[in-house]
């Protein structure tokens, strides 16, 4: 079964990382939530913390098929100045292993330079640091190794495009039934 892990920094967006792990965890997919605080507390963008899983050192890369990435400020700063995370990042890119970023996140990836040439969607303002990719303005684009999404009222799509990529559409639908989404 596929193994992912999400990335949390302080000032992260709450919903967009906290519906993804919900998503993939009732889904059976393993994702381990990861502070890159050097602690394991981490604090959002509106002031809740939540205790991580692992440190980013504790974490086995090799064991990874997907790197999620929330948004919120100042959680995207901080996501793309961790050197070790972006290592990572321009590494699963150069392996064609799967990239997932929501909201204002997507922009670690343009300014990795790693966008030319990708459709893909960010948060309205952003795009300008969707470096070389081609913009896109639904609420989830997926384009070959990149998942992305465009804020906090996506969440819930870009966790049920996660699980389609490792599943299927059926199963998919089906967690979306099970949600009551769009019902």
């Amino acid at each position: 079964m596929a193994n992912t892990a999400i990335f949390l920094a302080d000032g992260f967006e709450e919903i967009e990382a906290l519906t993804v792990v919900d998503l993939l965890r009732r889904a059976g997919i393993t994702i381990t939530t990861v502070s890159i605080m050097g602690r394991k507390e981490v604090t959002g963008s509106h002031d809740i913390t939540v205790i991580a899983d692992a440190l980013i050192d504790e974490i086995n890369f090799d064991d990874l098929h997907m790197l999620i990435l929330p948004g919120g400020m100042p959680g995207t700063t901080n996501l793309g100045a961790c050197k070790e995370l972006t290592d990572k990042i321009l590494e699963f890119n150069e392996q064609g292993k799967m990239l997932c970023a929501i909201c204002a996140a997507p922009t670690v990836f343009g300014k990795l330079g790693i966008l030319k040439g990708i459709k893909a969607c960010c948060y309205p303002g952003y795009e300008v640091d969707l470096t070389g990719a081609d913009v896109q303005t639904s609420p989830v684009t997926v384009d070959g190794h990149f998942i992305t999404s465009r804020g906090m009222g996506t969440a819930i799509e870009f966790g049920l495009a996660i699980i389609c990529h490792f599943m299927d559409g059926n199963a998919a639908n089906n967690m979306a039934s099970k949600i009551v989404y769009k019902s």
